[in-house]
């Protein structure tokens, strides 16, 4: 009997240790997600207002005046078209490089490169290009600011994509070399196609992150008040830095679009990673 009880109370404690340890984690839960609710709601809720035809179709116009963000939603299309276009070569075939065809020493090199650009201040990206494609040029331009994207993609996209290539299954790859196949129509044919819905899935985790950024264009396309559209020798808008400009006005007008803008952008963003999730889904299903 008194080993009976013995246990019973060892079990009481174990099962209140873990309703409070659970209670403990739903509650870092809750906090961890509160801000990005917050977030969302707060940018819906304003920017709801400021959504409107002309924000979506007019140019801007005088300051104070109204007008719409047409010419940074162009502008952001076109350079973040630009830099998928730039980086995502370089990405995959860095990615190859790495995954297949790599020393081990020099892998690690690479490897340990894209990792330290993930991570590197945006801003920075901004002042290394500025110094070089807009000081020489001695002109802001949206070609620039691509470049800049670009550079921030490329190690998002070679991660990614190191990654999927890594996990197509060697038998593949055997198989195709046993009938003769060159290794690069191997890695072209077989791997990259194999892993083709993981390595887009890296292209528009890259594309979000480019879409969001504000330094790097101040330092290189810096904003047009002007609707651009393929010139990039010359300055050009996007969201970003239209945002930050019109928020930082002291007339209501520009806020509310301001607000409208962040909503776009947000909702772009949003899109993207459901797109992605979906796709994550839809994998590990089949």
């Amino acid at each position: 009997m008194p080993r009976l009880l013995v246990r019973s109370r060892a079990d009481r404690r174990r099962a209140l240790t873990d309703r409070v340890l659970r209670g403990f984690c739903l509650a870092a839960a809750v906090v961890a997600i509160i801000p990005l609710f917050a977030v969302i709601g707060f940018v819906v809720v304003n920017g709801a207002a400021g959504l409107s035809i002309d924000l979506l179709t007019k140019p801007p116009r005088a300051l104070g005046t109204g007008g719409g963000a047409v010419g940074a939603i162009l502008g952001s299309l076109q350079m973040v078209s630009v830099a998928t276009v730039l980086a995502v070569p370089v990405g995959i075939l860095a990615a190859v490089y790495v995954a297949e065809f790599g020393g081990r020493r020099s892998a690690t090199i690479v490897r340990f490169a894209a990792d330290v650009l993930v991570g590197i201040p945006s801003i920075l990206m901004g002042i290394f290009v500025f110094t070089f494609l807009v000081l020489p040029f001695r002109q802001f331009n949206a070609f620039a600011g691509s470049v800049a994207l670009a550079l921030l993609m490329i190690p998002v996209v070679m991660r990614t994509t190191e990654e999927i290539v890594r996990l197509v299954p060697v038998s593949l790859r055997e198989a195709s070399l046993a009938l003769g196949v060159p290794a690069w129509r191997t890695v072209l044919s077989i791997v990259l196609r194999t892993g083709l819905g993981g390595i887009l899935t890296g292209v528009m985790l890259a594309v979000a992150r480019a879409a969001g950024e504000t330094a790097p264009l101040l330092f290189t396309a810096l904003g047009s008040r002007l609707v651009n559209v393929g010139d990039f020798g010359k300055p050009m808008d996007a969201l970003p830095i239209f945002i930050f400009v019109n928020a930082r006005q002291p007339y209501p007008v520009l806020n509310k679009q301001a607000w409208g803008a962040a909503l776009l952008l947000l909702a772009f963003v949003l899109v993207i990673n459901i797109l992605v999730r979906a796709r994550s889904v839809g994998r590990r299903t089949r």
